[in-house]
């Protein structure tokens, strides 16, 4: 325990000192990499083994999903695919006791087959659902509570970012871990409506507007096209045309065709996406090869066997396991951004859960779902942040109206750790 204890310290703690300071994660992973590579535990300094690392730590066909989804979700904002979906929400679920707390679901769960990421719908949509929610007669406890937990559907329903770093750092199939994100992402969506139904019902909102059928038509009409998006991306990869990477490829050929048809497009903008979009695929992808080298040092270090020996000598149990990893997890994504969580913690982990008998994919959605949580979570969730920019509430309002939010997200949570079937029914078809 205490060999466990010093290298936890060595490995982790240089880490988490250099984050904290503000180095960026990917040159912090870098540097605690080669101090422990010198330092008397480690296997000593070798350029060799550091360039082979950061090369085929990105030599990965599944990376190839990366800059498509984020160009995608780019160019879905970019020809404003957002103010579409909200109409064709509100014309369809606003007639409803809480109509445009409803809407703000359901504009997130189909805006998450555009982004595949929580802060893009909070800064996508967040602003537009806030203000209808205000403009409307809610609070704004309220309207923060909805408008905040909605936002973490969207790094379960199909594409996600998270999903695809957790795939290529677990060697999991990005296809299977989209598919298993679709019931609990519904799911998160279905609990948050009924507890809407619930408090407009005792707060005594009433439904914001009648259902008009022509409205209906004209919001379809204008969003159609649009929504074909997350069809196309689930549809292809359940029908086997496709992979996930193949089908973020399709999709951003046919988001470049549905921007032309909707004139909303210049080759000055586009190019503008195309550099943004490259920046952040740069970034992410020398997160994955440093990432890549700080697992070999972790694994030079027996650190995935020493926390495997110390997890299972509390106990061998599949459910008491994921829920000391749950713990981890939520204390880690209180404190750092999803992306780097899952950078740092995917090598550690995986082995344990291969010792344990825990199925990686599905730990996979739990993982992702925790971390997502974090990002709503004081003192540095990023969500928080985002809302606090982009509406006119102060951070402790924010932090107050999800308060409240938190039992549907851990009722979720909840479900899924206990009934793994829910997320490997649609994979295992």
């Amino acid at each position: 325990m205490i060999e466990l204890v010093v290298v936890a310290t060595l490995f982790l703690g240089v880490l988490l000192a250099l984050y904290a300071v503000g180095v960026p994660v990917a040159v912090a992973m870098g540097i605690t990499s080669i101090i422990v590579m010198v330092s008397p535990l480690g296997g000593g300094f070798n350029l060799g083994t550091i360039s082979n690392q950061l090369l085929f730590g990105l030599n990965s066909f599944s990376l190839l999903a990366i800059p498509f989804y984020l160009l995608l979700g780019r160019l879905m904002n970019y020809i404003g695919v957002t103010e579409r979906i909200f109409r064709f929400a509100n014309a369809l679920v606003g007639q409803f006791r809480g109509g445009i707390a409803h809407v703000n679901v359901v504009a997130s769960v189909i805006f998450s087959g555009m982004s595949g990421a929580a802060v893009a719908d909070a800064a996508g949509l967040g602003r537009v659902e806030y203000t209808a929610m205000r403009d409307h007669g809610y609070d704004k406890k309220f309207s923060l509570g909805v408008t905040g937990a909605s936002t973490i559907i969207g790094p379960l329903v199909p594409p996600s970012i998270p999903l695809i770093m957790y795939g290529v750092l677990a060697e999991e199939s990005i296809g299977d871990l989209f598919l298993g994100g679709i019931f609990p992402g519904l799911l998160l969506a279905l609990i948050l409506v009924i507890m809407i139904v619930i408090l407009s019902k005792v707060r005594g909102y009433e439904p914001d507007a009648t259902f008009d059928k022509r409205e209906f038509w004209e919001s379809f009409k204008g969003a159609f096209l649009a929504i074909m998006v997350p069809i196309l991306i689930v549809g292809g990869i359940l029908s086997g045309l496709f992979t996930a990477t193949e089908a973020g490829a399709v999709a951003v050929i046919y988001t470049l065709c549905l921007g032309m048809l909707y004139g909303e497009m210049t080759l000055g903008g586009l190019a503008q996406e195309l550099q943004e979009s490259m920046v952040e695929t740069f970034a992410l992808t020398f997160i994955i090869g440093v990432a890549a080298l700080y697992g070999l040092v972790a694994v030079q270090l027996q650190l995935p066997i020493m926390m495997a020996d110390a997890i299972t000598a509390i106990s061998d149990n599949e459910l008491i396991v994921i829920l000391l990893l749950v713990a981890l997890l939520l204390v880690v994504g209180t404190f750092m951004e999803t992306i780097a969580a899952i950078t740092i913690l995917v090598p550690v982990i995986v082995p344990i859960l291969d010792q344990v008998g825990i199925d990686p994919l599905y730990f996979g959605i739990v993982m992702v779902l925790t971390l997502m949580i974090g990002l709503l979570t004081p003192p540095f969730g990023i969500v928080l942040f985002v809302l606090e920019k982009v509406t006119d509430a102060s951070l402790e309002e924010v932090i107050r109206g999800i308060l409240l939010f938190y039992v549907p997200m851990f009722l979720v949570l909840l479900i899924v750790i206990l009934f793994p079937e829910f997320v490997l029914y649609i994979p295992n078809l």
